[in-house]
C-alpha cells in the first residue's frame, strides 16, 4: 500500500487537491473480473455507478459489455443524443419516469425512441406515455416507445407480513406480469421489449459485514433462500409474458449477484456498475474483491494535536439508511480514522490515529466513498492514473463537468 501511495502522489504531484481520481489498471482489472463472474452473459452496464461519459465508453469498449441502464429518462435522452456521438444504440431507464417534458422529447424523436427503453410496473405508466405520443408530431412510420416491465424481486417468506428487498415494482407474480404485459401490447403507440428484475437485497448488500460474524451467517442464509425463490419465480414470470409477446431481453442481477444469477437460464443479460469503481461497500462481500478504483485526495489542512491531522472537506455521505457505512473512509496512508466526536464535517475532517503523526500540511489523505457514481456529484474532474505504470493518464469530465446533474 506505501507503494501504491507513492505512485499516486508522484504520478498526480502536478494537482490541486481536493480532487478525484480513478486508477486505470484498477478499474480495468475490475470490469474483468465482473465479466469473468458473468458466466458468459452480456453486462448492461450501469451509468450511474460511473457518471462519466469517457469512461462510459471505456466500459462499452471492452469485451462482455453491451448497451447502458440510465437511471433517468433525460440521462437517457443526453446519453443517447449527445454531441459528440451518441453513447449507445441500448439504453434502458431503470426507474419508471413522470417526467412529461422528457417523455414528449422521447415521443417526438424517432431516433431516441429506437434507442431507449422505458421502464414500467403500473398502468398508470403506460398512460404517462401513451399521452406523450398522442401529443407527438409523429410521422405515420415512427417507432414505437419500447418499454421493460419491473418485477419485484424481494423475498417474502411469510407471506405480506415479513418483506427483505427493496420497495420496487408492486408487479411479484406471473399473472400480474402477464395482465401488464397484455395492457402494453394492446396499445399500438408501444412495445413490449424486455424484463427487469434487479435482486437488490443480494446484488447491493455485502454477505460479510466487518465485527458481525453472526449476522453475516444469518444474512447468507437469507440471500440463498431468496436467490432460489426468485430464480424460480422470475423462470415463471419469464415464460407467462412471453407467452403474450417476444421479449428482446431479460435483465437481472448486479454487482454482487452475477456469479448466481449469470446461471439462471431465464436471464439473458446482467447489469453491473458498482464493481468498476469498487466503492468501499462492496468490500464486504466473500464472493469477489475488486480493486478500490475511485478515490478522493483531500490536503493536510491542520495539526491540531500530535495525532491528529485535519483535512479539508470530506463530508460526502453515501445514499441509504443512515448508519456507521454510508461516509467515506480513509485508504492511504493506512491507520486513519475519524474523531468519534466530528466524523466527516462539510468544511473539514480530523482523522486520528498513528498514521497521523507523520502527516504534515499540504500532505494529502486518499478516501474512498460508500458508493460508486455519487462521488461524482461532488467533482467535476476524474484524474486518471494507470496504477501498473504509475503514469499520469490525463483527466476527463463526470457528468456534473459537463453540466448535467439528473439527480
Amino acid at each position: 500500500m506505501t507503494r501504491l501511495r507513492e505512485k499516486y502522489e508522484a504520478a498526480t504531484r502536478d494537482i490541486q487537491a481536493p480532487f478525484a481520481m480513478v486508477d486505470l489498471a484498477a478499474f480495468r482489472a475490475n470490469a474483468a473480473d465482473l465479466t469473468r463472474r458473468a458466466h458468459g452473459r452480456p453486462i448492461r452496464v450501469a451509468s450511474k455507478s460511473v457518471r462519466s461519459r469517457d469512461l462510459l465508453r471505456t466500459v462499452l469498449d471492452l469485451p462482455g459489455y453491451a448497451g447502458v441502464m440510465a437511471f433517468t429518462l433525460p440521462e437517457a435522452l443526453w446519453l443517447a443524443t449527445g454531441d459528440p456521438e451518441p453513447l449507445s444504440d441500448d439504453i434502458l431507464v431503470a426507474y419508471p419516469t413522470s417526467d412529461t417534458d422528457a417523455l414528449a422529447e422521447l415521443a417526438a424523436s424517432p431516433t431516441a425512441a429506437r434507442v431507449i427503453t422505458l421502464m414500467v410496473d403500473d398502468p398508470a405508466h403506460l398512460e404517462l406515455v401513451s399521452a406523450a405520443v398522442a401529443r407527438a408530431d409523429r410521422a405515420p412510420d415512427a417507432p414505437p416507445i419500447r418499454v421493460c416491465l419491473d418485477i419485484d424481486t424481494s423475498w417474502q417468506p411469510l407471506g405480506s407480513g415479513m418483506r427483505v428487498g427493496a420497495y420496487r415494482s408492486p408487479v411479484r407474480t406471473p399473472a400480474q406480469a402477464a395482465a401488464l404485459a397484455r395492457a402494453v401490447v394492446r396499445l399500438p403507440e408501444l412495445e413490449l421489449d424486455g424484463i427487469m428484475a434487479y435482486e437488490g437485497q443480494i446484488a447491493g448488500v455485502g454477505d460479510a459485514p466487518p465485527g458481525r460474524p453472526l449476522y453475516g451467517r444469518v444474512l447468507r442464509a437469507v440471500q440463498r433462500r431468496s436467490a432460489v425463490e426468485l430464480a424460480r419465480r422470475r423462470a415463471a414470470i419469464t415464460r407467462a409474458v412471453r407467452g403474450v409477446a417476444d421479449l428482446r431481453f431479460v435483465n437481472g442481477g448486479g454487482t454482487g449477484s452475477l456469479h448466481t444469477t449469470g446461471r439462471e437460464r431465464a436471464v439473458t443479460e446482467l447489469a453491473a456498475g458498482s464493481g468498476l469503481y469498487q466503492p468501499h461497500l462492496f468490500d464486504q462481500y466473500r464472493s469477489f474483491r475488486g480493486r478500490p478504483a475511485a478515490l478522493f485526495a483531500l490536503p493536510v489542512v491542520r495539526r491540531p494535536a500530535p495525532n491528529v491531522a485535519t483535512v479539508l472537506g470530506g463530508g460526502y455521505p453515501a445514499s441509504g439508511p443512515a448508519d456507521a457505512h454510508r461516509p467515506p473512509v480513509p485508504h492511504l496512508p493506512e491507520g486513519l480514522a475519524y474523531s468519534p466526536t466530528e466524523g466527516a464535517g462539510e468544511v473539514q475532517t480530523p482523522l486520528i490515529g498513528e498514521a497521523a503523526r507523520e502527516l504534515h500540511v499540504g500532505d494529502r489523505v486518499w478516501m474512498r466513498h460508500a458508493k460508486a457514481g455519487e462521488l461524482c456529484e461532488r467533482f467535476d474532474t476524474l484524474h486518471l492514473v494507470d496504477s501498473d505504470t504509475g503514469t499520469y493518464e490525463g483527466s476527463v469530465p463526470t457528468y456534473r463537468g459537463e453540466g448535467r446533474t439528473f439527480l
